[in-house]
């Protein structure tokens, strides 16, 4: 526990430094390299299959594996060695500072109305084409990716961080890491389109199945956290089912319900538009407040998890 608290101290004040290696830019190397070659060699669908379920286990257990046998050697080394390099890596693994720069990279230009350049940083963060977004559409961008995020990058390496707590032999930073190996893969290779269809289909299912109990458990918490559990639940889950995606719809749509607004409907990808199914009522207008609002509740939501499983730690 007192790793996660470092880690969690660590991602708080200092986030992903600047210039500085990244286990997910080492885990995108090998992605890329891969994905990569077995494009140009193969376009046996069967055989590309068979190459991403192997990337996939091969990168998952690999990650887990490499990290543990660096912990050990740092551990074996000089002890506050080895718990330094478990609070770095495990840091690397939240992405809660993150989130909030990049709300508040975008933000600072709204505040100035330079809509040109909050359209150019927006593009940094976000899939959908950013050229002819509205203000509007632009405060939406950054609430949604907020929200779609805060399962992946925040509370599901928390999750899987707190279980290896619970299971000593493997430990907290290697499951965190594992997890995160896969959740680079399905946002890099997990597209519903070609040419990552079929290299990258067990890595977007897998990452479905593994994220499905840590986003339950986020949206369960931020209605404990709003304060009217059932009631939410409940309209949340009209929504969140008319997504395709098992968890996105969650993400979304717990925040779009807890704060009054209405997250989805049409954006552009590469000019292709596509429209999401809307989640939520468009009750309150989408500002600064209330992207304020959503940061705040997904700090609120970790650090929850934090308190209860020292409590339930502190009490087997």
């Amino acid at each position: 526990m007192l790793i996660i608290y470092f880690a969690s101290v660590l991602d708080y004040l200092l986030g992903d430094p600047w210039g500085w290696i990244h286990p997910v830019q080492l885990m995108g190397w090998v992605i890329n390299t891969y994905t990569n070659f077995i494009l140009k060699n193969t376009e046996h669908k069967l055989l590309r299959k068979i190459a991403g379920f192997i990337l996939c286990v091969v990168l998952v257990i690999g990650s887990g594996v490499m990290t543990w046998l660096l912990i050990d050697i740092a551990t074996k080394i000089n002890n506050y060695f080895g718990i330094v390099i478990q609070v770095i890596l495990l840091a690397s693994c939240f992405a809660g500072k993150s989130l909030r720069c990049a709300a508040e990279d975008v933000l600072q230009y709204l505040r100035k109305d330079d809509l040109p350049q909050a359209r150019y940083r927006l593009s940094f963060y976000v899939g959908r084409d950013t050229d002819n977004l509205s203000t509007d559409e632009v405060f939406r961008a950054i609430l949604e990716t907020v929200a779609e995020n805060t399962t992946d990058g925040v509370t599901a390496p928390l999750f899987y961080a707190l279980l290896g707590v619970f299971i000593p032999v493997i430990g907290c930073v290697p499951l965190a890491i594992a997890y995160k190996a896969l959740s680079t893969l399905d946002s890099m290779i997990g597209y519903k389109k070609e040419p990552f269809i079929d290299i990258g289909w067990f890595s977007a299912r897998l990452e479905d199945y593994i994220t499905w109990l840590p986003c339950r458990l986020t949206v369960l918490t931020l209605a404990i956290i709003s304060g009217d559990v059932k009631n939410i639940i409940t309209e949340c889950k009209q929504y969140a089912i008319q997504d395709p995606s098992p968890n996105s719809g969650w993400s979304e749509g717990i925040y779009a319900v807890i704060l009054g607004i209405q997250l989805g409907g049409e954006n552009t990808y590469k000019g292709e538009k596509k429209f999401k199914p809307l989640l939520g009522k468009p009750i309150n207008k989408i500002d600064e407040n209330i992207i304020q609002k959503t940061l705040l509740l997904t700090r609120y939501c970790f650090l929850s998890w934090i308190f209860f499983s020292s409590l339930i730690f502190i009490m087997i």
